[in-house]
């Protein structure tokens, strides 16, 4: 079975929108990225009735579908038998207005005839309560409302509205615009309103792109994954989603279809620090500012691994039993267990994440005693929880262990205090870190190598390989010219590649033996590679893993070993944050390449 993961990304950090090869936007949710989708055709199974918003062309036989260069813009051009073709554009706005950035709850969609007879039907379908209402639309003057228990929908139009309505076929003679936002009237020119908002946003994206510090080469894939990262943002609070979407499962009629749409810390550390390679700033900012707010939801000072995007909004998993699921294969989930698991190796992530704001002196607010304070508290929790067991960063439900991962985490988390402080000029606490990094780091190598296997091993007891391990020397646990690591990477490399691809691990968890390859643990094991000096064998499988980005140039979560199709939640963060790091870490300097370059 074909995934067909073929999909584009759209927003401005509320919403977001997944748009596939045809125009159909068949998943955004509503009000905001983790909200209700009211276009959710991706999980309606084969055939959805609903949930979905696009426009059909009599005869179609072809379409195409390209980004506006360096925005989150889409095109997608339709065309029929007779050579009659025509045009969609979609985005969500996003620009500056008022000395704030602009990014309502919206998605303006034009259509432009190009040539021929363009005969045409839009189909606007969407739906609430996870499938559960279906919204008849009520007519207005030149809009439809789709009313529902929670909010509703206004889409305002200068297409005849019986036809938009009724989804009744009518020559598209000239560009029609469609805008669905909150129900408020529209005040102003609807085209020449979008016409302005679609160049206000091109011109914000083609800004921010303009003062990202890209590689070399693979300019255009990181770019588009550094805006794909982007749009997992969600500015209002700060906090960033693993992924867009929900329950695509990591492989077909797999049960590991799970609810990504949430913050973890961990997923969000990794994105942060891929946009800070990029001088993009901005989102570790308003980051450390929605972990402030977590931190202080729990007196305990206790983390949990993964967080609402808006703090305190609980995340009990459930099923969502109207929709089918991808392709049919459900259940849809809503929410997420893990949020109850303990994960220690969050506190790590925590502080790895904030530590930039010490140390860069482009920042206009930088890291103060105050934010050092905070974070020595979380410091706390690393050092007591670094050998407590737990389910591990790959989130195991049925066993808990002391995992080197999490320890290796702890350590971070009390070495990079240490050099906060002394920063910021405080001898006595940088000591006093200094040691407890010391403390956590011997005992973790004291059950970590495993002189029998040749390799560091991933827990204190039944240690195995896992992809976990490759990070040792990146996070500076180890040098890379260590001989343990080394020998750790060529373990790794033997025991959990599969067809060019890596495994998180081999052996047996909650729900059988994994079945996909997970895309980041690729990635890292590129890095790996360029580490320990074994670099033409490094960018020979980043080539390959590019090659398996979709047409829009995005990944998800997992790669099938044997049919080389995504499968997984998309756009992931951890997927498009390895693409940027090794990226950065193979290409040629611009010294080398263009201006020694010949």
């Amino acid at each position: 079975m074909s995934s067909n993961l073929n999909l584009a990304t759209i927003g401005n950090g509320t919403i977001a929108a997944m748009v596939d090869p045809r125009g159909r936007i068949n998943w955004c949710c509503w009000p905001r990225i983790d909200g209700d989708p009211i276009f959710s055709a991706l999980l309606g199974g084969e055939e959805p009735e609903a949930g979905f918003f696009d426009v059909v062309l009599d005869g179609q036989v072809k379409a195409s579908r390209r980004y506006q260069a360096n925005t989150a813009i889409i095109e997608t051009i339709l065309e029929n038998a007779d050579g009659a073709r025509l045009r969609i554009t979609d985005f969500a706005p996003r620009f500056k207005l008022y000395d704030r950035i602009y990014r309502p709850a919206m998605l303006v969609r034009r259509i432009e005839p190009l040539a021929g007879t363009c005969r045409v039907s839009v189909r606007l379908r969407p739906h609430f309560k996870w499938g559960e209402q279906h919204p008849a639309p009520v007519r207005g003057s030149n809009h439809m409302r789709f009313a529902g228990d929670d909010f509703t929908l206004r889409a305002t139009t200068d297409l005849p509205i019986v036809y938009v309505m009724e989804e009744r076929p009518f020559v598209l003679d000239k560009t029609a615009t469609i805008v669905l936002g909150p129900d408020e009237p529209f005040a102003a020119s609807l085209a020449e309103t979008a016409r302005a908002f679609e160049e206000k946003t091109r011109d914000y994206w083609w800004e921010w792109v303009r003062y990202l510090s890209i590689p070399f080469e693979w300019q255009d894939a990181v770019i588009r994954a550094a805006i794909s990262l982007k749009l997992c943002a969600y500015e209002e609070t700060g906090g960033i989603v693993a992924a867009l979407t929900t329950s695509i499962p990591e492989a077909p009629h797999s049960i590991r279809n799970w609810d990504y749409r949430h913050c973890w810390l961990r997923d969000s550390y990794f994105t942060v620090r891929a946009l800070n390679q990029l001088g993009a700033t901005r989102t570790m900012e308003d980051f450390i500012r929605y972990l402030t707010t977590v931190i202080a939801s729990d007196p305990s000072g206790r983390l949990a691994p993964v967080y609402s995007i808006v703090p305190g909004t609980p995340l009990e998993e459930r099923f969502a039993p109207a929709l089918a699921g991808f392709h049919g294969m459900g259940p849809v989930r809503v929410g997420n267990q893990a949020a109850e698991q303990v994960q220690n190796d969050g506190y790590g992530h925590v502080v790895l994440a904030a530590a930039q704001m010490f140390f860069d002196q482009r920042l206009p607010n930088r890291g103060d005693r105050a934010l050092f304070e905070l974070l020595e508290g979380v410091g706390a929790k690393a050092a007591e929880f670094a050998f407590e067991p737990d389910a591990g960063l790959w989130e195991l439900r049925g066993k808990r262990r002391v995992h080197t991962f999490s320890a290796v985490m702890s350590w971070a988390a009390c070495s990079r205090l240490a050099r906060i402080a002394r920063v910021l000029e405080l001898p006595e606490r940088a000591t006093y870190w200094k040691e407890q990094a010391a403390t956590i780091r011997t005992r973790i190598l004291s059950f970590a190598w495993n002189e029998e296997m040749n390799s560091f091993v991933d827990a204190e007891e039944d240690g195995q390989i896992d992809a976990s391990l490759l990070l040792l020397a990146d996070l500076g646990f180890v040098r890379p010219d260590d001989p343990r690591f080394i020998a750790t990477v060529e373990r790794v490399g033997r025991d959990l590649k599969r067809n060019g691809y890596l495994m998180r691990y081999a052996g047996e968890d909650d729900f059988g033996l994994p079945e996909t390859s997970f895309t980041i643990c690729s990635f890292w094991y590129v890095c790996a590679l360029d580490m320990i000096g074994r670099r033409d064998e490094a960018r020979e499988m980043f080539a390959s893993l590019l090659d398996r980005r979709n047409e829009a140039g995005l990944l998800s979560e997992d790669i099938d070993n044997q049919t080389l199709e995504l499968w997984g939640n998309i756009p992931q963060t951890y997927s498009m944050v390895g693409l940027i790091d090794t990226a950065m870490r193979l290409s040629k300097t611009w010294e080398e390449a263009f201006w020694r370059g010949s």
